[in-house]
């Protein structure tokens, strides 16, 4: 089996699985970080059109190479805003205030942010918590360039997916009752994937299950 056969079977595998699942739309991200740009352009001529990468590095290289909407999900520096944005159409790690002045000052193009959510309050992994998530969907949604797209949240290891999926839609929920437009969730990856998705998840980022192991 050569590698675009390869690739085809693991992606309609995985749209099987989300189509099984979901009830609502939902955006397929392919993450491709530390495959090749060969890879990427594979999964273009399959029919992909969201990548996402979490090094500044490979999202601007592969980018470049690779027409389609491209998605930055790694914890933010501020030195690589500039960068990020610039190839960057949907940013979904945004957790920080000053992260988002920076944004605002260089960003080239309008941009899509999705908040990202502490569901434990550690910090150091990246996520806002509760207190703080207002006050920055508030500083984002008065922009007149970008737009607040919603919530991400990326469970910690040792907490079930499934229960820290229900206590994100809990948490997206009331979020959009003061913030109507921030409709889409960002939740759920190779291995929870589907358990993401049945508690509301609009956006996935998958890897592994597509391009294999790394």
């Amino acid at each position: 089996m050569n590698r675009k056969e390869e690739l085809s079977q693991n992606l309609e595998l995985v749209r099987s699985k989300i189509a099984t699942v979901a009830d609502h739309e939902v955006t397929l991200i392919a993450v491709t970080k530390t495959f090749p740009v060969s890879d990427a352009q594979i999964l273009h001529e399959l029919g992909v059109r969201d990548f996402g990468e979490n090094r500044d590095s490979e999202g601007a290289e592969k980018s470049a190479m690779v027409e389609g909407v491209w998605h930055f999900q790694g914890q933010i520096q501020s030195n690589k805003l500039k960068s990020i944005t610039s190839w960057a159409s949907v940013i979904h790690s945004l957790d920080d205030p000053r992260h988002f002045e920076i944004i605002e000052r260089v960003a080239p193009h309008a941009l899509q942010i999705f908040l990202q959510v502490s569901l434990d309050g550690a910090h150091h992994r990246g996520g806002a918590g509760l207190e703080d998530l207002y006050s920055l969907a508030a500083v984002v949604e008065k922009s007149k360039t970008h737009t607040l797209a919603g919530l991400m949240s990326v469970p910690p290891v040792e907490m079930d997916p499934n229960q820290g999926f229900a206590q994100l839609a809990v948490i997206h929920n009331e979020f959009m009752k003061l913030f109507p437009g921030a409709t889409s969730l960002s939740a759920g990856m190779s291995g929870d994937y589907e358990t993401a998705i049945s508690h509301g998840a609009t956006h996935v980022r998958v890897g592994s299950s597509i391009l294999g192991s790394r």
